[in-house]
């Protein structure tokens, strides 16, 4: 009994801290994320009033060979424009441990993406996420990107008030 009490302590702990996310969604990753997976995700419709926070979630393993991630990132919106951003993430600190969250051998990392985003235009609006990794000294990319479990978003209300 003092078992299940704890976990769910630690269950209500952890949903408590993300009440405002607004919006999210993680996918797997099977075995590698390839150089040309790209992962599409249409965003909910959301207060045009309002102003949101957008999150980029990656989970890793042991097995994630680098200290750093870079993703290509893009927003496409309804009636035809797209932004594009070329992100890096530090992954790992200089020891070598993981900056990510969790207990086990999977890590989450949680990285800002877009700060004060409104979304004006009525209609779908698409996020794409692919990596970009390469090998010092190398021009093409990481084909085959080991250790990386999941990735998703995550849309947070800017304007929160506690």
């Amino acid at each position: 009994m003092p078992k299940i009490f704890g976990l769910l302590t630690l269950v209500l702990l952890f949903c408590a801290c993300d009440s405002n996310i607004v919006e999210g969604e993680m996918r797997d990753i099977p075995g590698f994320w390839h150089k040309d997976d790209v992962l599409t995700y249409t965003l909910p419709e959301l207060d045009s009033l309002k102003s949101y926070h957008l999150f980029l979630h990656l989970r890793n393993t042991n097995e994630y060979p680098f200290n750093n991630i870079h993703i290509i990132a893009s927003i496409e919106f309804p009636h035809g424009k797209t932004i594009t951003d070329t992100l890096e993430y530090r992954m790992a600190a200089a020891d070598g441990s993981w900056l990510g969250t969790g207990i086990g051998t999977v890590k989450e990392s949680k990285f800002w993406y877009k700060e004060g985003v409104r979304f004006y235009e009525d209609g779908d609006y698409t996020l794409t996420v692919s990596q970009a990794v390469r090998n010092n000294g190398e021009v093409h990319g990481v084909t085959q990107l080991e250790g990386i479990t999941e990735i998703g978003y995550s849309i947070e209300e800017a304007n929160q008030q506690p």
